[in-house]
């Protein structure tokens, strides 16, 4: 695996994919004529992923932020419910959705969006064509509809640099779809939602007071590894003792994300190994983001075992790290949210943790000096909480079980112009409520494989997948690209050629969902729906 050279490292990548309105007709091939290479223009970005259902019930659009950025200024404006789609905080559905456009040259850029504080929305932003792209990003909401049920603070920001080098000014609009409630449709969301920290800052030394009768509690962190440094491709960082450009600590590359309550680890969770749209080949994006590059996915840890101790009336102290990151060093954001559902007929609800066994993690690394350098890594952590709660429907006793598990393979040349990594990522939980099993078991995978050439020609191979079982349906999210360039030369100069293809399957109880698409050159030669 190859990380690009400095003017290739992005701060952060690809956003969000037009779904179905944006995709040829399902079974057909694209009409237009496949390049030899880029030219100035291609396919606008888009993803294999379903488009988000929605109920056949009254929609209310509300516009949320409109604005262009061109530098690091926040766009700061308020929010306002509608009122023509139900009564506030009970509709059936709230769909997110952002519109961008953009033209010439630019980095990808890291953005968020803030509700009360909340952080509602992760993403990230596609490298435009010379000629321009537009892009749309959609987002289901619901659990946050609480916060949305009153007027609001919005803050949204993509930070971005413009010169006479990099002229791609982000223009976007993002508004909320609101659906009124309908014949046997309920959300079951949160009863409020709790920001820890905004905007990009990692949640270090939070303070936490939640509801005495709070009876579920999670928490989500919006954790990626950005910048244009090191820790962008925080996979690929090597010991101390392995020459290699991109050095970590001794856990090497070993990450691993943690919660934790006054002191106490109270959530481990594996972060999944994004690749914005600049990261190894651009070309590689051009037209399909990598899995999760437009819709950044929090990482969630239930932390319902702790509940009986949280629901003292006292404040809390609640920390987030990144395992693994060498001390004082930068390059990850991990603004996070508290979750809480609350008993409604219960003004206290008292509790204990009962049980408490935490092993880990542990990291080994084995490197192999020569002429092809090796590094393999090995980790793994294990957290296993139970502890009670005394609600009005009785006591309700929750086991949280979570199991991570790292394997990456990393072998360079000592001039680093060939580059080969692979990586397997598993996270698995299983959730127990008085007998109940909850599981979900997520499986992430990286390989590229890259070469620069006598030419100076930059080939990269890249395959990525996000496979999950969520209780009873199954979701499998696999990437592949190879992508060819010359560096150092001006963007005409770069005679790029890329081939690409997304596979997005779902299946579960009543719904299956099978996508294809395939690209050349930037062009959109297959889009296949089943």
């Amino acid at each position: 695996m190859r990380r690009p050279h400095p003017p290739l490292r992005r701060a952060a990548t690809a956003l969000a994919a037009a779904l179905a309105s944006l995709a040829l007709a399902a079974g057909t091939a694209s009409a237009t004529t496949v390049p030899v290479e880029f030219g100035t223009d291609y396919h606008d970005p888009v993803t294999a992923a379903p488009p988000i259902s929605t109920p056949h019930t009254k929609a209310c659009e509300v516009t949320v932020a409109e604005a262009q950025f061109k530098d690091f200024t926040p766009y700061t404006g308020t929010y306002t419910p509608p009122t023509g789609c139900g009564t506030p905080g009970q509709w059936s559905k709230v769909v997110l959705r952002m519109d961008g456009n953009v033209k010439g040259r630019q980095y990808d850029r890291l953005g968020y969006l803030d509700i009360g504080g909340v952080q509602v929305f992760r993403t990230s932003t596609p490298e435009p064509s010379q000629d321009g792209i537009n892009w749309s990003v959609q987002k289901d909401v619901t659990e946050y509809e609480k916060t949305l049920s009153s007027a609001q603070s919005v803050d949204m920001l993509i930070g971005n640099v413009v010169n006479d080098t990099y002229t791609g000014i982000l223009d976007v609009k993002v508004t909320l779809t609101f659906y009124a409630p309908g014949p046997g449709r309920g959300t079951n969301a949160p009863d409020q939602v709790i920001p820890l920290s905004d905007g990009d800052s990692v949640t270090t030394g939070a303070s936490l007071t939640v509801p005495r009768n709070s009876e579920r509690i999670l928490a989500e962190v919006y954790a990626t590894g950005s910048g244009g440094g090191c820790e962008e491709f925080w996979y690929s960082a090597t010991t101390p003792k392995a020459s290699y450009s991109c050095q970590g600590g001794d856990d090497g590359p070993y990450r691993e994300v943690q919660v934790s309550v006054d002191g106490k680890v109270a959530g481990i969770a594996s972060p999944y190994p994004n690749v914005w749209t600049g990261g190894w080949s651009p070309y590689l994006w051009s037209v399909i983001p990598s899995p999760t590059a437009f819709d950044v996915r929090p990482l969630t840890f239930d932390l319902t075992p702790f509940a009986g101790p949280l629901n003292d009336g006292k404040a809390h102290t609640v920390d987030v790290e990144v395992v693994g990151v060498p001390a004082g060093q930068t390059g990850w954001s991990a603004p996070t949210n508290v979750l809480v559902w609350q008993d409604a007929h219960k003004s206290v609800v008292t509790g204990a943790v009962t049980s408490y066994e935490k092993t880990g993690p542990t990291v080994g690394n084995s490197f192999t000096d020569g002429s092809m350098r090796h590094l393999v890594t090995d980790g793994k952590d294990r957290l296993k909480v139970t502890g009670y709660l005394n609600t009005s429907h009785g006591r309700v006793t929750t086991t949280v079980e979570r199991t991570l598990t790292t394997a990456i393979d990393h072998q360079w040349t000592p001039d680093e112009n060939t580059d080969n990594q692979t990586g397997t990522w598993t996270d698995h939980q299983l959730v127990t409520t008085n007998g109940h099993l909850n599981r979900t078991d997520r499986t992430y995978t990286l390989d590229g494989r890259a070469t620069i050439d006598s030419a100076n020609r930059l080939r990269v191979v890249m395959s990525l997948t996000d496979r999950a079982h969520l209780g009873a349906t199954r979701v499998d999210d696999s990437y592949h690209g190879d992508a060819t360039f010359t560096l150092g030369v001006a963007r005409e100069d770069r005679h790029a050629v890329a081939t690409t293809s997304e596979r997005y399957r779902l299946s579960g109880p009543g719904r299956h969902y099978d996508h294809t698409l395939a690209t050349e050159q930037g062009v959109l030669t297959k889009d296949v729906l089943r």
